[in-house]
């Protein structure tokens, strides 16, 4: 199923698999994470809307790379994945990096976020590779 180029299907599995390394990632590392963060833990709070935000967040991203990845003609995971680290290296790491400073964290919290970003990216690169258009 494809519109445009973009393989929906693809979108949707790199999403998915991306939302749920997340929940896997933090969950491991919830309490390092929290403190790095400075988040109280009897305060933090999850909720639908938030979730529902990051997914929708985790969907535009696949979309965007999708369209990136599919520029370069030859949809494979090698693309796909060179794709999704130049994508984090580029932008992600960069912004994160940015706002972390400016908003005075440590470079602990830099490094956890900038590791799940990471493998969202890679994930998703991967993911809409395989997948082809």
């Amino acid at each position: 199923m494809s519109f445009g180029g973009a393989n929906y299907i693809a979108i949707l599995v790199a999403a998915v698999a991306a939302y749920l390394a997340g929940a896997i990632y933090y969950g491991w590392l919830g309490k390092t994470w929290m403190k790095a963060a400075r988040i109280d833990p009897a305060e933090a709070k999850m909720s639908l809307p938030l979730m529902v935000t990051g997914f929708v967040c985790e969907l535009v991203m696949a979309w965007v790379m999708a369209g990136v990845i599919g520029h370069f003609g030859d949809v494979t995971i090698s693309t796909g994945l060179i794709s999704g680290f130049l994508l984090w290296l580029g932008f992600m790491a960069t912004t994160l990096t940015v706002n972390q400073r400016y908003q005075g964290f440590g470079w602990n919290l830099t490094i956890i976020d900038g590791i799940h970003w990471l493998i969202v990216a890679l994930l998703m690169g991967g993911i809409i590779g395989a997948f082809g258009v």
